[in-house]
């Protein structure tokens, strides 16, 4: 998101976006200030010439989606598209570009196993499929040295530029502020205005990419996006709505859609600085989905987390019944209820909480973030 806050016109298609039922808030076109969502009579106009296209073959509605995004972005110009993979890297249906200007790898955690593999370095594998002959590569901060080694045999097999974090660039923290380094010299940068700490290395990614895919990137246009960049669903603070006003008087509510293990260790990271700085009960309100390994995504809040509410996950046919969820969550060592919804969660809490106003963390799914943001009246704009 950080891409898409600089001074450049830059068009987006977020297939990682939050979920809910207006598909629409996947797609943002070039405009000044960030760019906009396309319009709701653009983009059903959109879907319909796809679908006539298509001509009734089958077809999954991701590659409907997919297939919607160069029709728009043809049809919209900008300097440059940001456009997210879906699953994996190699068969994903964005994957049909043959010379991008950089394609760029973030860290790579257990996810998706069905489909990608029980290994990180077979997740790796399938993510390097985005890297093409002879095009840039910006890799990310990778937990797992075996997927790094994978991600860079790949780049160094395709005689492609690469750049690596901790490598070739990277980012700190020093007396509040953000140093992003790389052979160019260092840029003394505010702080993301996301919370947690990794995101100073999703910043410094961020960075290389746009300067790997041959843009001029001035300080000015730099401090600007770390101080207005802004991702629905991911840290994201819930200060007004109507889910809010049922919380605890004085609650301090978090909202994320992280899902596996790996989102579950950065997320706690964040909470834990929060807590370091401000200290309050930590309360989780978690939905997730069947092909997510849920007790790994909790085991990332034993210790952190006083209790955890668990609830259905409405916009998906695969989501875990509440109180299934709750005995994954007891697996990992967590005190853990179901209950029926977020609403009901956060009304629970409100009438049996008697301490101090607690933080809230409502995550585990992006399709449990768009129905709570769509519930909240604070939908994405």
């Amino acid at each position: 998101m950080i891409l898409s806050e600089t001074d450049f016109r830059f068009r987006g298609h977020a297939l990682g976006f939050v979920h809910d039922n207006a598909c629409r808030r996947r797609y943002r076109l070039a405009a000044e200030g960030g760019g906009r969502l396309v319009d709701d009579q653009v983009f059903a106009e959109a879907i319909a010439r796809v679908a006539a296209a298509n001509d009734g073959q089958k077809i999954t509605v991701f590659e409907i989606l997919t297939a919607v995004t160069f029709l728009l972005f043809a049809e919209h110009p900008a300097e440059a598209a940001i456009i997210e993979v879906g699953l994996g890297g190699r068969f994903d249906a964005t994957n049909v570009i043959a010379r991008p200007a950089v394609s760029v790898i973030m860290p790579v955690s257990m996810d998706h196993e069905a489909y990608l593999g029980d290994r990180v370095e077979l997740i790796a594998a399938e993510k390097a499929g985005i890297i093409k002959p002879g095009c840039p590569v910006v890799i990310g901060a990778q937990e797992s040295e075996t997927a790094l080694q994978v991600l860079i045999d790949t780049a160094e097999r395709l005689d492609c530029p690469t750049f690596v974090y901790g490598q070739d660039f990277l980012a700190f923290e020093e007396n509040g502020r953000m140093v992003y380094q790389d052979e160019d010299g260092l840029m003394d940068l505010p702080p993301p205005r996301l919370p947690g700490r990794h995101q100073f290395a999703n910043a410094a990614a961020a960075i290389a990419a746009i300067k790997a895919a041959g843009f001029e990137i001035s300080h000015r246009a730099t401090e600007k996006a770390m101080g207005s960049v802004a991702w629905p669903g991911r840290m994201q603070k819930l200060t007004q709505g109507r889910l809010t006003e049922l919380a605890p008087k004085g609650a301090d509510i978090w909202l994320d859609g992280g899902h596996n293990p790996g989102a579950g260790l950065v997320i706690a990271e964040a909470l834990a600085e929060q807590e370091e700085k401000h200290p309050r009960p930590l309360f989780l309100i978690s939905g997730m989905i069947n092909t997510k390994d849920q007790s790994g995504y909790f085991r990332a809040f034993k210790g952190l987390a006083r209790h955890v509410y668990t609830v259905p996950v409405s916009l998906s046919d695969a989501g875990v019944p509440n109180d299934e969820l709750a005995l994954r969550a007891g697996e990992a060592g967590l005190s853990a209820e179901p209950v029926s919804s977020v609403a009901s969660a956060l009304m629970l809490l409100r009438d049996t909480w008697d301490g101090p106003p607690p933080r809230i963390l409502i995550g585990g799914s992006l399709y449990l973030a768009g129905a709570v943001l769509a519930e909240n009246g604070t939908p994405p704009t």
